[in-house]
């Protein structure tokens, strides 16, 4: 039962102060202005993903006030993710420089990464700090359509937390997942297209990292094999990481913003943000969640799952390069 009120509490909480913010935002105008590179025509106020945190956060204090404390590192790893939160906000709002930003980034990831892996090889390390850092990156490069970031945030969240709980592993790993894909799902309300409210990096960047550090925690406690996390986010890691490799290749300058990522191609390409995004969910739910489901439970067979998780995104990435 109070698993259930601890889900709630994350929804209502996070729906009513992304609202409020919503409303702040307008007040202090806190707002993303379209510019030739945007999805979006309308002035739109951005960083209500604060509002997805304060819901985590807020759901997070009932467990333990009906007794059932919260073991480490779950604590630990939402305190990061609200320092990373707030570093969004003021990113959100003046601009932080590119070198500060990574180097926060990476020193959040090189954090977590000693934390929830102690006495691991230190190449090891430094590869599971490197997954951390380019999936907080990529998220906030995948979040530039309305409701894309939510729903596969929210996907992968709810995917972990069934799969956990159908391999017998009970306890926080589930509640927490459970928690933030509510507080998550919640933001869709104010973010689904046409969006009122944009994520920002208050909410891309401390969610991509919280994914990340639950695939190592998931991996490092046996609760969940890590080989299901990039199955699960298959769409956002296979866009990104091709696009940044075409873009390299073709001689431009990686850290400036553009807009040639397979959704934002397909975006104006269809004229619709909320088709891309409901493409993309039928496409997890039909082909990358019962291979996560495989992964979990033939971890073995890992190296079939995972390419067959992108391999039907390679048409598509390469065609994209036809698109506008």
């Amino acid at each position: 039962m109070t698993s259930v009120l601890a889900v709630g509490l994350a929804f209502v909480t996070s729906l009513l102060a992304c609202g409020l913010y919503l409303r702040l935002a307008h007040r202090w105008q806190l707002l993303d202005v379209p510019n030739h590179r945007s999805a979006h025509s309308l002035p739109t106020p951005r960083g209500g993903g604060i509002g997805i945190l304060l819901g985590l956060f807020v759901a997070m204090l009932l467990p333990p006030a009906m007794g059932t404390p919260w073991p480490a590192p779950y604590p630990w790893l939402a305190l990061v993710a609200g320092g990373l939160a707030l570093a969004g906000i003021v990113d959100d709002r003046i601009g932080l420089p590119v070198v500060l930003r990574f180097l926060l980034y990476g020193l959040a990831c090189a954090g977590v990464t000693w934390l929830l892996l102690p006495g691991t090889a230190w190449w090891l390390l430094g590869l599971a700090a490197f997954f951390c850092l380019w999936l907080v990156n990529l998220f906030n490069f995948m979040d530039g359509i309305d409701g894309i970031a939510a729903v596969e945030a929210g996907f992968a969240l709810l995917a972990a937390a069934l799969l956990s709980l159908w391999l017998g592993e009970g306890g926080a790993y589930p509640l927490f997942c459970l928690l933030l894909a509510a507080a998550t799902l919640a933001f869709l309300h104010w973010n689904w297209a046409p969006a009122r409210l944009f994520m920002g990096d208050a909410g891309s960047i401390p969610l991509g990292f919280l994914l990340a550090a639950l695939s190592l925690q998931g991996a490092a406690a046996g609760i969940l094999p890590w080989v299901c996390w990039p199955i699960l986010l298959a769409v956002f890691i296979g866009d990104a990481t091709y696009t940044l490799a075409w873009r390299a290749l073709h001689g431009e300058k990686i850290t400036e913003a553009h807009s040639r990522h397979l959704y934002q191609r397909l975006a104006r390409h269809w004229g619709s943000h909320s088709r891309v995004v409901q493409v993309m969910l039928v496409y997890n739910l039909l082909w990358l969640a019962p291979l996560a489901a495989a992964a979990a439970f033939r971890p073995g067979y890992a190296f079939l799952w995972l390419p067959l998780a992108y391999l039907p995104l390679l048409p598509a990435l390469l065609k994209a390069g036809k698109l506008p």
